[in-house]
């Protein structure tokens, strides 16, 4: 009896399980799509055909293309938008790791060819890039402006910088390197812009 119970429950299908690989489903299907066709010929219809979906199971979760394109670079990114930097009290240990991380992610052929066709959009359709500066680019602004603020308070970065402008020196090389390929993104390049930046920030 108990066995036929046990292998009974074996075999019922897990809703939880099933709804996770959809959504799975459908966020790799978003990915590869971006990259093949751009953002402005993207269709809830062609995620659900790829990730062989209904397209109402796509509504379910996500309430436009903009919002399933957001949560693709949540997934690769591992981490929220907006998410705080480390403070361990060591700003440019801490620096080091953000720009390390972010590094990897940039070189992951993935990544990289679904932030080059997310990027490409931004310059063509107006209302997407408002969108992304919402919900991508001014949360993680904040987040860096933040951690230069506690710098601040604790005698690591002058008190007369423009915070704004701060975070645009370190964010800025890093992508025109990694916009127009000018050389490589690894560690000793990130590490190097850190201590660059850091020693017109110090005081």
């Amino acid at each position: 009896m108990a066995d036929n119970i046990a292998e009974q429950t074996r075999r019922t299908p897990n809703p939880r399980r099933r709804s996770q690989r959809a959504r799975n489903a459908i966020l790799d299907a978003a990915a590869e799509l971006l990259g093949e066709v751009g953002y402005a010929r993207l269709t809830m219809e062609a995620i659900a055909s790829r990730a062989r979906v209904g397209k109402q199971t796509i509504y379910r979760w996500w309430p436009s293309k903009a919002a399933v394109v957001f949560d693709v670079f949540t997934r690769l990114t591992g981490s929220e938008a907006g998410e705080p930097l480390p403070d361990t009290g060591d700003l440019a240990t801490d620096l080091k790791t953000v720009f390390r991380a972010t590094a990897d992610e940039f070189v992951d052929p993935t990544m990289d060819r679904t932030t080059r066709a997310f990027t490409a959009e931004i310059q063509n359709d107006e209302e997407f890039a408002l969108a992304v500066y919402e919900h991508l680019t001014r949360p993680n602004t904040e987040a860096f402006r933040n951690r230069l603020r506690s710098a601040q308070d604790s005698g690591q970065v002058r008190t007369d910088i423009d915070l704004d402008l701060a975070v645009e020196m370190f964010n800025g090389p890093f992508q025109h390197r990694w916009l127009l390929r000018t050389g490589p993104i690894d560690h000793a390049y990130t590490d190097a812009l850190v201590d660059t930046v850091l020693r017109a920030l110090r005081p």
